[in-house]
Order: C-alpha cells, then structure tokens, then sequence
C-alpha cells in the first residue's frame, strides 16, 4: 500500500494492487486505516486524485480529467 495525503489533509492508503481500469488509468481502492479494513473510496492513477463518483450501477468517473469506468451492472433496457 502506499500512502497518500486528502485535499483535508487526511493520510489514506493506497492498495496497489485493488482497483479497475478506467478509460485514461487505472482506478485504485484507498482505505482509512492501513490494514485495509475501512474503505474510503477510488484513487484516479491519471489525476492523482480522489474526486472520483461512483453511481448504482458501479460506474465510476473522475471529476478532475473525466477517467471513466464503465458500469459493472447493467440492464439491456437502460440501452
């Protein structure tokens, strides 16, 4: 895990090997505490950053660069 400092200031950790790929990089999970037992949301590896949104349906897209993943759920109907 490698650790990395919030807009607040706040250290979280990193896994380097839990995520997703996204459109631009990557998507890695970071977790509050260090033996990775409370999540606290997506790392964008093309950004650097944390302001990431995720909906229902597990898409994931960063708010920085636009770094998308596609949904993990879907419904032919929505298409």
């Amino acid at each position: 895990m490698e650790t990395r400092s919030t807009e607040d200031g706040n250290t979280v950790y990193v896994s380097t090997t839990d995520g997703d790929r996204g459109s631009k990089g990557p998507f890695l999970v970071a977790y509050e505490t260090p033996d990775a037992e409370r999540r606290y949301g997506w790392y964008c590896t093309n950004c650097e950053s944390f302001d990431n949104a995720m909906d229902s349906m597990g898409r994931i897209q960063c708010n920085q660069c636009g770094n998308f993943r596609k949904p993990t759920e879907w419904d032919a109907a929505h298409e």
